[in-house]
């Protein structure tokens, strides 16, 4: 399936793309994380989304690396933006 602007968009644990989750939260410290994947020339953006809070954080790799290490960079980010946003209330 593909959407507009060249953005390749897969569901599920098959490939990359949007909708896809890290599971159920154990280990990351966060609870359901949302994925959307968009490749922009010969990097990959990954977004991280927390849909309770709605946070959004993006991390900008090589597409040709770890999607697995782009995964758990955007899932730290993530996560600090979150403790940082909650000390702030």
């Amino acid at each position: 399936m593909k959407a507009g602007d060249g953005e390749e968009v897969m569901v599920g644990n098959r490939a990359p793309g949007k909708g896809q989750t890290a599971g159920n939260g154990a280990g990351n410290g966060v609870g359901e994380v949302l994925f959307e994947f968009q490749r922009v020339g010969s990097y990959l953006k990954v977004m991280a989304i927390d849909p309770v809070t709605a946070t959004e954080v993006s991390v900008v790799g090589p597409a040709t690396g770890s999607l697995e290490l782009l995964k758990r960079t955007a899932i730290s980010k993530l996560q600090f933006v979150m403790k940082r946003d909650a000390a702030k209330r």
